[in-house]
């Protein structure tokens, strides 16, 4: 089994080696599986559960202050489960994958996607608030008037920090006010047995979002992709990657006979050019050939390789 893990696209984190461990355990807790579906569950689980990374506990808080956590799974025979606006699930990916396996569908999302993770015994009401998401939350001053409210409070709000003061860069889960680099981006799995390939990517969302703002992640073909050619996880700009489908667009160029390196970079200088924001992609070929790009600051990653 191969595995190859993402924790965002984003600025370079001040505590890069205790991220860079927890993506080594998840890489490794992947590759101990015997499907690759299952390797990108688990790996991505691994970092679900992690405060460090923008996905499951410690993940962005929105207008609303309420945190809701979105995942998508695929499989190289374009089976496909998605969950999106989900409050108090750390496990997403675990959601994503029941709506794959156990519905006919491939998309179910807030309240019902949370009842859909009760059903199969997926812990919810979970408290997914850190001490830094904590913090930053109670330093600012939401207003109470419904929607448009919101909506007019977090324009001026919605993505920036003061390393991003456009608020282009990432979906990173800091504050307005904070330059916290290690509140990160979406985290992803891709994974090969040699036969089969799978992806999966989960998220808290962005920061300040208006409430019930869905970005890529949740979205086939934006934030993950998996055909019989490659399986891939994008992280990042999160309108502008669905604007542009970039985990599709990856694959597309490996069915062109690109190697998944080559396309993962030929893939982010399209993005690049089309949308002038950053963002990151990992994938794997049906070969088994691993490629990564970003065009962010930093996007850590770690793989792990085992022989069944």
């Amino acid at each position: 089994m191969q595995v190859l893990v993402h924790g965002g696209a984003g600025g370079n984190p001040d505590e890069p080696e205790p991220r860079a461990a927890v993506l080594e355990r998840a890489a490794e807790t992947g590759a101990e599986r015997s499907t690759a579906v299952e390797a990108v569950e688990e790996a991505v689980r691994v970092l679900e559960s992690s405060p460090r990374f923008n996905a499951g506990v410690g993940s962005a808080v929105q207008s609303d202050g309420e945190i809701r956590t979105d995942a998508g799974i695929m499989t190289d025979d374009r089976s496909v489960g998605a969950a999106c606006s989900m409050p108090g699930v750390e496990r997403a990916v675990s959601v994503a994958r029941v709506v794959m396996e156990e519905t006919p569908h491939g998309f179910v999302s807030g309240e019902h996607a949370v009842s859909l993770a009760e059903a199969f015994d997926i812990e919810t009401g979970v408290d997914l608030w850190t001490d830094r998401t904590r913090e930053q939350w109670a330093a600012l001053e939401p207003p109470t008037g419904g929607t448009l409210a919101e909506l007019e409070w977090i324009r001026e709000r919605y993505g920036r920090s003061e390393l991003d003061p456009d608020g282009r860069d990432q979906d990173d889960g800091r504050g307005p006010t904070s330059n916290d680099p290690t509140a990160h981006d979406t985290v992803g799995a891709v994974a090969t047995d040699g036969d089969a390939l799978a992806a999966a990517t989960s998220t808290g969302g962005r920061w300040l979002a208006l409430a019930g703002r869905v970005g890529d992640v949740p979205q086939v073909g934006a934030g993950f992709y998996c055909s019989p050619a490659a399986a891939v996880s994008a992280t990042g700009a999160g309108e502008d990657i669905a604007r542009v489908t970039l985990s599709r667009r990856v694959a597309g160029h490996v069915e062109r006979d690109l190697e998944a390196q080559t396309a993962a970079e030929t893939a982010i200088e399209e993005f690049a050019e089309l949308t002038g924001s950053s963002a990151g992609v990992i994938a794997v070929d049906a070969d088994g050939r691993l490629g990564s790009a970003y065009n962010s600051e930093a996007m850590q990653t770690a793989r792990a390789n085992r022989r069944r």
